[in-house]
Protein backbone atom coordinates (compact mmCIF):
# COMPACT_ATOMS: atom_id res chain seq x y z
CA UNK A 1 0.00 0.00 0.00
CA UNK A 2 1.23 3.70 -0.99
CA UNK A 3 1.09 6.31 1.47
CA UNK A 4 -0.01 8.62 -1.53
CA UNK A 5 -3.01 7.72 -3.84
CA UNK A 6 -2.80 11.49 -5.93
CA UNK A 7 -6.83 11.26 -5.32
CA UNK A 8 -6.38 14.43 -2.95
CA UNK A 9 -4.33 16.56 -5.34
CA UNK A 10 -7.97 18.42 -6.79
CA UNK A 11 -8.56 19.05 -2.87
CA UNK A 12 -10.96 16.32 -1.77
CA UNK A 13 -10.76 13.41 0.55
CA UNK A 14 -12.87 10.59 1.33
CA UNK A 15 -14.65 9.58 4.34
CA UNK A 16 -14.91 5.95 5.11
CA UNK A 17 -17.80 4.69 3.57
CA UNK A 18 -16.36 6.36 0.09
CA UNK A 19 -17.96 9.95 0.35
CA UNK A 20 -15.64 12.41 -1.24
CA UNK A 21 -15.66 15.93 -0.08
CA UNK A 22 -13.66 18.73 0.10
CA UNK A 23 -10.64 18.88 2.44
CA UNK A 24 -12.50 22.00 4.06
CA UNK A 25 -15.46 20.31 5.08
CA UNK A 26 -16.15 20.29 8.64
CA UNK A 27 -16.10 16.63 9.32
CA UNK A 28 -12.54 17.02 8.11
CA UNK A 29 -11.70 20.26 9.91
CA UNK A 30 -12.66 18.16 12.82
CA UNK A 31 -11.24 15.15 12.82
CA UNK A 32 -8.49 17.02 11.65
CA UNK A 33 -7.82 19.24 14.63
CA UNK A 34 -8.23 15.83 17.17
CA UNK A 35 -5.45 14.51 14.70
CA UNK A 36 -3.68 18.11 15.58
CA UNK A 37 -4.52 17.40 19.16
CA UNK A 38 -3.21 13.98 19.22
CA UNK A 39 0.12 15.18 17.70
CA UNK A 40 0.42 17.75 20.66
CA UNK A 41 -0.22 14.73 23.36
CA UNK A 42 2.72 12.73 21.86
CA UNK A 43 4.55 15.82 22.44
CA UNK A 44 3.78 15.93 26.73
CA UNK A 45 4.23 12.32 26.26
CA UNK A 46 7.33 12.23 25.40
CA UNK A 47 8.53 14.78 27.88
CA UNK A 48 10.37 13.28 31.08
CA UNK A 49 7.47 12.94 33.00
CA UNK A 50 5.69 10.34 35.85
CA UNK A 51 5.72 7.04 33.80
CA UNK A 52 1.73 6.70 34.98
CA UNK A 53 0.65 9.59 32.70
CA UNK A 54 2.70 8.57 29.88
CA UNK A 55 0.88 5.39 30.33
CA UNK A 56 -2.45 8.13 30.85
CA UNK A 57 -1.92 9.69 27.74
CA UNK A 58 -0.79 6.49 25.29
CA UNK A 59 -4.47 5.57 26.47
CA UNK A 60 -5.87 8.98 25.20
CA UNK A 61 -3.88 8.93 22.18
CA UNK A 62 -5.67 5.56 21.33
CA UNK A 63 -9.04 6.83 22.37
CA UNK A 64 -8.37 9.73 19.66
CA UNK A 65 -7.62 7.34 16.86
CA UNK A 66 -10.85 5.92 17.66
CA UNK A 67 -12.31 9.19 17.84
CA UNK A 68 -11.32 10.36 14.67
CA UNK A 69 -12.36 7.28 12.75
CA UNK A 70 -15.82 7.86 14.24
CA UNK A 71 -15.60 11.33 12.83
CA UNK A 72 -14.38 10.35 9.40
CA UNK A 73 -17.12 8.06 8.86
CA UNK A 74 -19.91 9.15 6.45
CA UNK A 75 -22.76 8.48 8.58
CA UNK A 76 -25.24 7.74 5.50
CA UNK A 77 -22.95 5.46 3.64
CA UNK A 78 -20.48 4.01 5.87
CA UNK A 79 -20.73 -0.14 6.61
CA UNK A 80 -17.54 -0.66 8.13
CA UNK A 81 -17.49 -1.81 11.50
CA UNK A 82 -15.50 0.68 13.83
CA UNK A 83 -13.83 0.89 17.29
CA UNK A 84 -15.65 2.93 19.89
CA UNK A 85 -16.20 5.59 22.69
CA UNK A 86 -17.96 4.14 25.88
CA UNK A 87 -18.85 6.16 28.90
CA UNK A 88 -15.99 4.05 30.22
CA UNK A 89 -13.67 5.86 28.32
CA UNK A 90 -15.30 9.11 30.03
CA UNK A 91 -14.78 7.48 33.64
CA UNK A 92 -11.34 6.99 32.94
CA UNK A 93 -10.58 10.54 32.51
CA UNK A 94 -12.67 11.66 35.40
CA UNK A 95 -10.77 8.74 37.37
CA UNK A 96 -7.29 10.08 36.69
CA UNK A 97 -8.12 13.75 36.79
CA UNK A 98 -9.57 12.91 40.44
CA UNK A 99 -6.57 11.16 41.55
CA UNK A 100 -4.65 13.97 40.20
CA UNK A 101 -6.91 16.99 41.84
CA UNK A 102 -6.48 14.80 45.55
CA UNK A 103 -2.75 15.74 44.88
CA UNK A 104 -3.04 19.62 44.13
CA UNK A 105 -4.07 22.22 46.69
CA UNK A 106 -7.22 24.15 45.65
CA UNK A 107 -7.67 26.40 43.39
CA UNK A 108 -8.06 29.97 43.80
CA UNK A 109 -7.43 31.57 41.27
CA UNK A 110 -7.28 31.16 37.26
CA UNK A 111 -3.72 30.79 36.27
CA UNK A 112 -1.85 32.32 33.49
CA UNK A 113 -0.40 29.07 30.93
CA UNK A 114 3.22 28.65 31.23
CA UNK A 115 5.82 28.02 34.06
CA UNK A 116 7.85 24.98 32.20
CA UNK A 117 7.75 23.48 29.01
CA UNK A 118 6.17 20.52 29.54
CA UNK A 119 3.48 22.68 31.44
CA UNK A 120 3.28 24.74 28.01
CA UNK A 121 2.33 21.89 26.42
CA UNK A 122 -0.47 20.49 28.24
CA UNK A 123 -2.13 24.12 27.70
CA UNK A 124 -1.89 23.98 24.13
CA UNK A 125 -2.82 21.03 24.01
CA UNK A 126 -5.62 21.39 25.73
CA UNK A 127 -6.76 25.05 23.44
CA UNK A 128 -6.47 22.34 20.85
CA UNK A 129 -8.70 20.00 22.23
CA UNK A 130 -11.72 23.38 23.14
CA UNK A 131 -10.83 23.76 18.98
CA UNK A 132 -11.84 20.20 18.10
CA UNK A 133 -14.51 20.18 20.57
CA UNK A 134 -16.28 23.45 18.87
CA UNK A 135 -15.66 22.28 15.75
CA UNK A 136 -17.26 18.60 16.50
CA UNK A 137 -20.02 20.73 18.22
CA UNK A 138 -20.67 22.60 14.70
CA UNK A 139 -20.88 19.80 12.53
CA UNK A 140 -23.09 17.83 14.95
CA UNK A 141 -25.24 20.80 14.28
CA UNK A 142 -24.99 19.66 10.76
CA UNK A 143 -24.92 16.18 10.80
CA UNK A 144 -25.79 14.76 14.51
CA UNK A 145 -22.24 13.06 16.24
CA UNK A 146 -22.42 10.35 19.13
CA UNK A 147 -22.68 12.71 22.23
CA UNK A 148 -20.46 10.52 23.75
CA UNK A 149 -17.81 12.05 21.21
CA UNK A 150 -18.62 15.48 22.56
CA UNK A 151 -18.40 14.33 26.15
CA UNK A 152 -14.91 13.10 25.71
CA UNK A 153 -13.67 16.05 24.35
CA UNK A 154 -14.80 18.20 26.88
CA UNK A 155 -13.55 15.89 29.91
CA UNK A 156 -10.32 15.38 28.05
CA UNK A 157 -9.50 19.50 28.00
CA UNK A 158 -10.27 19.00 31.89
CA UNK A 159 -7.70 16.14 32.27
CA UNK A 160 -5.36 18.34 30.09
CA UNK A 161 -5.80 21.15 32.56
CA UNK A 162 -5.57 19.19 35.54
CA UNK A 163 -2.67 17.64 34.30
CA UNK A 164 -0.89 21.09 33.20
CA UNK A 165 -1.29 22.19 37.09
CA UNK A 166 -0.07 18.22 38.30
CA UNK A 167 3.43 18.63 35.92
CA UNK A 168 3.69 22.22 37.69
CA UNK A 169 3.88 20.64 41.02
CA UNK A 170 6.22 17.61 39.79
CA UNK A 171 8.26 20.02 38.18
CA UNK A 172 8.50 22.43 40.60
CA UNK A 173 7.12 25.07 38.65
CA UNK A 174 5.42 28.20 39.28
CA UNK A 175 1.86 28.51 38.87
CA UNK A 176 1.43 32.34 37.67
CA UNK A 177 -1.90 33.43 38.61
CA UNK A 178 -4.18 35.99 37.25
CA UNK A 179 -4.76 38.85 38.69
CA UNK A 180 -7.43 40.90 36.83
CA UNK A 181 -6.79 44.43 36.22
CA UNK A 182 -9.85 46.55 37.18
Amino acid sequence: MKVYTKKGDTGTTQLIGGTRVPKHALRIESYGTVDELNAHIGLIRDQEINPNYVTQLIEVQDRLFTLGSLLAADPETNNMKLPEISEEDVVYLENCIDDMDAQLPEMKFFVLPGGHTTVSYCHIARCVCRRAERITDNLNEASPVDPIILKYLNRLSDYLFVLSRKLSQDLSATEQPWKPRY
